[in-house]
């Protein structure tokens, strides 16, 4: 949806788009089946991931398939540059979870370190639907920039709004509280919580989530605390800030009224969603 309309306020929708698009919606399907056996994850949204439904070795498979099948498709477009954008997308994707993995280790408390990782790993692929709709519609490159950063600002947003669910407990979203610290994640809420407190015995469970010691009454005290400190609610003033900077984008870039008005909502839907 993103590198459509974002082709479409830089000349129109071609084939080139289309098949750029398929291409790439392919890409992150392929990575989210991989992350799912590197996380050892049983649930998708709330569906059962393909690596529960079957095996490790199966859901490896099925994801190289639809890799392979992703570049078949960008290959169709016939143009150099994106082929070369979403293959470097792949690389930076993988990247991402590499640097997600050995932070896990990082003693260090880090915002700056946090968005490192989220720029790889999510805010990437939204960077990439942009840049490569502009790159379709034939763009210059200013245009592509502009849109690219659009893009990245998006992402993060995308990826905070993720994090903040980790903090409470919904069948809809599909993912258990404290979700993210079973796997040795500390997220920006709880970050930031820790970075503005002085209690030693939080810093102490934060050592255990990235060591892979802490237990779900442990997570429940961590989260609890990330609460009380104002965690969530500087997480959200950052994604409004980060909001601001988009529509900055939209207001002085996007001229045609149906895209501005469809990008909108896309912004105020990435806050706001509930899934």
């Amino acid at each position: 949806m993103l590198m459509l309309l974002t082709a479409k306020n830089y000349g129109g929708v071609s084939r080139v788009t289309q098949y750029s698009a398929v291409g790439l919606e392919l890409l992150h399907t392929a990575s989210l089946v991989h992350d799912d056996v590197v996380d050892e994850s049983g649930e998708r949204r709330g569906q059962a991931s393909v690596n529960a439904t079957y095996n490790n070795k199966v859901a490896v498979l099925v994801g190289d398939y639809i890799l392979s099948t992703a570049l078949l498709k960008v290959a169709q477009t016939g143009n150099q540059r994106i082929i070369e954008y979403l293959a470097e997308l792949g690389r930076t994707l993988a990247a991402g979870e590499i640097l997600q993995l050995s932070n896990i280790q990082n003693q260090e408390l880090s915002e700056e370190v946090y968005y490192q990782v989220i720029k790889q790993k999510t805010a990437a692929l939204f960077e990439a639907c942009a840049a490569i709709g502009a790159i379709s519609a034939g763009a210059s490159d200013e245009e592509i920039k502009k849109a690219s950063d659009f893009g990245q600002t998006l992402g993060i947003m995308f990826q905070i709004r993720d994090d903040i669910f980790d903090y409470y407990d919904s069948k809809e979203i599909g993912k258990p509280t404290g979700n993210d610290m079973t796997e040795g994640k500390l997220t920006l809420p709880v970050i930031y919580a820790l970075n503005n407190s002085d209690f030693e015995s939080m810093h102490t469970l934060a050592k255990k989530v990235k060591a892979g010691t802490i237990n779900p009454d442990e997570i429940a005290v961590l989260v609890e605390f990330t609460k009380q400190q104002g965690g969530i609610e500087y997480a959200e003033k950052r994604m409004q800030e980060f909001s601001q900077i988009c529509m900055n984008y939209i207001n002085g870039s996007v001229h045609e009224k149906a895209v501005k008005d469809a990008l909108t909502a896309y912004v105020d839907y990435v806050i706001e969603r509930r899934l």
